[in-house]
């Protein structure tokens, strides 16, 4: 017997949608990732890790040489690159390109926090913990570290006799010379100045540039005007957000300079350093300066 009803003539039920597969994170399909290199792999080519983490020859037997070491080596690094920022920053200065020159300020203030966070492991040495494996270091000391001093002829710390410690190196010592007699960054700031209409003297603009820079009057009162804001010459205000770069950049270069001298006078007290320096009386003569010191002694006049 045959039966119409509606159940029997009604059409299959539809097959379900297919659900779209989980979607990457970054994009593209997920998969297993490549595991067969024929050589080192593209990670290790790029980084050099493996000459990074081979690197620490320690000399003692204490197990707290290790943190010193690398955390030492890390501070190197820091350097490298801070002073990368601060070659592209006075590049582009001399080209008018202000933009590029405060990003790369801008990112040296973020590398200069890393730097002076690099100082943790150390800051609380005891003497004893750092007696255990000063004696690996013999006559090496942090002054002798020539892209720090590239990172100080940069701020205008110029001292010819820090080439010396450097002449059995002939590429760090053609680098550190060539440093030496190239412009500053605060050099390159203060040319940008006078040509934005500021009265910055010729004695100033045209220094040796191998002498260690000092202050002058007419670069205060050149700051002040900026600070108290001149429309005409700084319609933008790109000159005062310039100074706030510039002093943010001071500002931590000199809690670096505090920080080591903490630290060195937590673990050695007033004893002589390492390398024949005068240790903490050294370090406090140079937690005493200002960097940029103009941008600092302007504000007293606007």
């Amino acid at each position: 017997m045959s039966h119409s009803s509606s159940a029997s003539q009604a059409s299959p039920s539809p097959e379900p949608a297919a659900q779209p597969a989980p979607s990457c994170p970054f994009g593209q399909a997920e998969a297993d990732p490549n595991l067969d290199f024929k050589g080192t792999t593209p990670y290790e080519d790029y980084v050099q890790a493996e000459m990074l983490t081979h690197a620490q020859h320690l000399l003692s037997d204490d197990p707290g040489e290790m943190a010193f070491l690398v955390t030492t080596q890390v501070m190197e690094l820091w350097f490298t690159v801070i002073v990368h920022e601060w070659h592209t920053a006075a590049q582009a200065l001399r080209s008018e390109d202000l933009p590029t020159a405060m990003d790369a300020l801008r990112r040296s203030t973020y590398e200069l926090e890393a730097l002076n966070a690099a100082w943790k492991p150390l800051a609380r040495l005891t003497p004893e913990q750092f007696n255990a494996y000063r004696g690996a270091l013999g006559e090496g000391s942090g002054f002798q570290s020539a892209m720090y001093r590239r990172l100080e002829f940069l701020l205008g710390e110029k001292s010819a006799s820090m080439l010396v410690p450097h002449r059995g190196a002939p590429r760090e010592h053609a680098e550190l010379e060539k440093a030496l007699h190239e412009p500053s960054l605060w050099d390159e700031v203060l040319r940008l100045l006078d040509r934005r209409g500021y009265a910055i003297p010729v004695s100033v603009l045209h220094r040796d540039p191998t002498l260690k820079y000092e202050p002058h009057p007419a670069v205060e009162t050149a700051w002040a005007e900026i600070y108290a804001g001149d429309p005409a010459r700084d319609p933008e205000s790109e000159l005062v957000r310039l100074g706030e770069a510039l002093t943010d950049v001071a500002e931590l270069v000199w809690r670096w300079r505090n920080d080591h001298l903490v630290a060195t006078r937590r673990a050695m007290g007033a004893k002589r350093g390492t390398g024949g320096s005068a240790g903490v009386a050294w370090l406090e003569k140079r937690a005493s300066k200002n960097v940029f010191p103009e941008l600092w002694t302007a504000r007293s006049h606007v």
